[in-house]
């Protein structure tokens, strides 16, 4: 953002018009979200943070608010277009250490935005914990101050707790990942009026997960088009007391448009299939070359393995099997490498499997081992596993952050609480299969299927168990035609 700003200056709009325009859309929030809102505090930062919060100010108190800025730091040291703004401001200023949060109806935090780096302390601490025990609601200016922007991890112990959040231009990966999300509130995303080309320049690799970044890239079924050539999708099935998840997966990737579905395993666990599912077709292997074969001569173009599958030799010869296959595979879980990410890149190093990975938070760190760096964000950990394996990481939850090799990422906010459900993730390993098998790219179907799977949960809504996901597909993808 900092690009951004200093491209649309470059290219001739004003420092001053840009933060006129963030502190009228902040005046707005307030009066919009906060009808009973009259007596105002605005806690304003030493830089454009605060500049924003001066221009807020001016604005409700011309609207007929109330409005007290309590300034840390002095008026007089704003430097450039803050301290433009704090001049043309001519209500009560008082240092940031006499402010008195219960006493207003709104608090807003200008205080630093998503460039801060250090932890908040002295003077800002204590004027943060003192807004957060008020029990007031707080709006936030671009991010709550002490929550870092770009992973949206609390960067100290003190940190602002925002009823609502009013940032600029874009979103930043602060205001989508967790717990970042959670301390904002409800975010407004305002329009400032930074050229297009300005938003362009600096490349971003990073995006809100919506059907505009991926809708061009899920082929159309066509009328012309056979069974075959939507796609076959070959699921390993585990030991019969574990086959659901195999069984979920498999009814997913039907669900999600493939035109044919084999669940492959032994008899025991077929046996268990054959009584619940009937346009899934099943095929007797022990994994022991019967899977290779299957692959090999079925025009069988992706594979799934992983839910269910089990722990004995039997389903790591069908993987081996698998990856001397090729073809797009998703691979659920730490698939049999745990702590030895770099076989796993070995393996697919070649380019004949194009890969999706999809663990969750505890199959990662046992997936990476000691290259799970704990400090490091979900968004950077993500990118550093895809660039490694060399494969679409989904690393759910959430805030389920999906990662190419070539750096770019998506972050879903569109998860339902409800869908922390066991199962769940099985049926998201079939969704991706069920696209990839139809064409779509890996990076593209991931990030599809995670949007479609949050869209499923909202459509059944609470009490959803796994089994339930499956039918809500097609209602999911009515949203996208």
């Amino acid at each position: 953002m900092a690009s951004v700003d200093a491209a649309a200056i470059a290219g001739g709009v004003s420092g001053e018009t840009l933060m006129e325009a963030a502190g009228a859309a902040v005046a707005d929030a307030a009066s919009r979200r906060f009808r009973e809102a009259r007596r105002v505090l605005v806690l304003a930062g030493p830089g454009n943070n605060g500049g924003d919060g001066f221009v807020a100010a001016r604005l409700l108190a011309e609207s007929g608010h109330d409005v007290t800025v309590a300034l840390l730091g002095e008026k007089a040291a704003l430097k450039g277009d803050a301290g433009a703004m704090a001049a043309r401001w001519v209500g009560p200023t008082i240092d940031v250490r006499d402010a008195r949060p219960s006493g207003a109806d709104l608090v807003i935090d200008a205080l630093f935005g998503a460039g801060l780096s250090r932890p908040l302390e002295g003077r800002a601490a204590a004027a943060v914990e003192a807004a957060n025990r008020s029990g007031k609601p707080i709006l936030a200016v671009d991010i709550p101050s002490g929550v870092d922007g770009a992973t949206g991890r609390p960067i100290g112990e003190v940190f602002i707790r925002a009823a609502a959040t009013v940032t600029f231009v874009r979103l930043k990966p602060g205001h989508v990942l967790l717990p970042g999300r959670s301390f904002c509130g409800s975010v407004d995303l305002a329009d400032i009026g930074a050229p297009s080309e300005a938003v362009a320049e600096p490349g971003a690799k990073t995006f809100l997960n919506r059907p505009a970044l991926w809708r061009d890239a899920i082929p159309e079924p066509s009328i012309e088009g056979h069974k075959y050539s939507r796609g076959h999708v070959a699921v390993w099935s585990g030991p019969a007391l574990a086959g659901g998840a195999s069984r979920l997966a498999a009814t997913a990737a039907l669900r999600a448009g493939a035109g044919a579905v084999t669940l492959l395993g032994p008899r025991p666990a077929l046996e268990a299939h054959a009584a619940h599912v009937t346009a899934v077709m099943l095929r007797e292997t022990d994994g022991r070359g019967g899977w290779s074969s299957f692959l090999g001569g079925r025009r069988v173009g992706t594979w799934v393995f992983g839910p269910g599958a089990g722990t004995d030799a039997r389903p790591r010869a069908a993987l081996d099997e698998a990856f001397l296959a090729g073809g797009k595979a998703v691979l659920d879980a730490d698939v049999s490498f745990a702590d030895r990410p770099e076989e796993l890149a070995a393996a697919l190093e070649d380019g004949s499997i194009e890969a999706v990975l999809t663990p969750h938070e505890g199959e990662f760190a046992r997936l990476m081992g000691e290259r799970a760096d704990g400090a490091a964000s979900k968004l950077e950990r993500a990118r550093a596993a895809a660039a490694l394996i060399g494969a679409t990481i989904v690393l759910k939850g959430p805030d389920t952050v999906v990662a190419a090799p070539d750096g770019r990422a998506s972050i879903a906010d569109n998860a339902p609480a409800y869908l922390a459900t066991a199962g769940a993730g099985d049926v998201l390993a079939g969704l991706v299969a069920g696209l990839l098998a139809q064409g779509a790219p890996a990076f593209e179907a991931a990030s599809a299927a995670v949007w479609l799977h949050g869209e499923a949960a909202k459509a059944v809504g609470r009490g959803l168990i796994a089994d339930d996901l499956p039918g809500a597909i097609p209602a999911a993808l009515r949203l996208i035609d």
